[in-house]
């Protein structure tokens, strides 16, 4: 037994070192490309700062939305152990693959003591909440944020909103999660159905998000760019468009690549090709440092599992 927890925590110290090593090194990457673009920034710290803040804050709602999830499967999770398997699984995104983040989430979630099949349930769930609404809220926000959009493509991304939530109504129909039993190994076959009002509850929590989200963009913008006329509602579209391109890019790790291009080709009409460009790079920036500030804390703490 002791050997066996030896091994484990062993493995969370390497794997730690691993991604701050891979993120690390992305990370000065991304400040030589900022620094090398050749626009004259008009630097606002108090802007900055409050950029950080708004997304630190926008995590503390997102983890509780998702608590909330894995409570209403008659699961056990404390706030603050929440926080920690969601800020440290967050980082397996760097790693190659998309599976790292929600393998990872899963994993330290049983460790914690939550049920297999409720962990890989709620790992499930966290990333269908965060699609369906990011979807809605682009879908919403289209018409105003990016007039380039046509409506053909809002209808698209409504359709594709209300297949990730009825991904979701499979685990909250107990006639429908017990013909997904069958198909499961039986040691995660023990899942239990969702609440509706959990669900809900996910949903709006990550609409919050997304809306965050949008708002420190924008805080960012002025902290570097005050002269550059974007809306709260384009800074969101924008960053929320992006971002789920990235997520969803099967072969670039936390979407490097496909998020920045995303962003810039979107921007671009509100500021133009260069100063999109620059802000895509900041943005990069920005999240990088809310993830690893984010999990650090957590990371030099490793701990063993509770059971065999």
């Amino acid at each position: 037994m002791a050997e066996r927890r030896s091994w484990w925590r062993w493995a969370q110290i390497i794997l730690a070192i691993g991604i701050i090593a891979f993120a690390g090194r992305k990370l000065v990457r991304e400040w030589n490309a900022f620094q090398g673009q050749a626009i004259e920034w008009q630097v606002g710290p108090l802007w900055l700062i409050l950029s950080l803040v708004i997304v630190w804050l926008s995590y503390a709602i997102l983890v509780e939305g998702w608590r909330r999830v894995v409570l209403g499967m008659r699961q056990r999770l404390g706030y603050v152990e929440a926080v920690r398997i969601c800020m440290v699984s967050n980082l397996g995104k760097y790693l190659p693959g998309k599976v790292w983040a929600i393998a990872g989430a899963a994993l330290m979630a049983e460790r914690a003591g939550v049920q297999p099949g409720a962990a890989v349930a709620a790992a499930f769930i966290l990333q269908a909440l965060s699609l369906a609404s990011g979807l809605l809220l682009v879908a919403l926000l289209a018409p105003e944020a990016m007039q380039s959009l046509g409506a053909g493509s809002r209808v698209a991304l409504i359709v594709l909103a209300v297949l990730a939530l009825g991904g979701l109504v499979v685990f909250a129909v107990p006639g429908l999660l017990g013909v997904i039993r069958r198909w499961l190994p039986k040691s995660i076959a023990g899942i239990e159905p969702v609440p509706v009002g959990p669900l809900v509850l996910g949903l709006v929590a990550n609409a919050i998000g997304w809306s965050a989200y949008g708002l420190a963009f924008l805080c960012l913008i002025r902290g570097l760019t005050p002269d550059a006329s974007v809306s709260w509602a384009q800074a969101t579209a924008v960053f929320t468009t992006s971002y789920l391109v990235g997520l969803i890019a099967a072969v670039s790790p936390g979407g490097l690549g496909t998020r920045e291009l995303a962003f810039t080709l979107l921007l671009t009409p509100a500021v133009g090709a260069q100063v999109a460009t620059a802000l895509a790079i900041a943005t990069r920036l920005l999240l990088t440092i809310t993830e690893l500030g984010a999990a650090l804390p957590f990371l030099s703490a490793t701990r063993a599992p509770r059971t065999s």
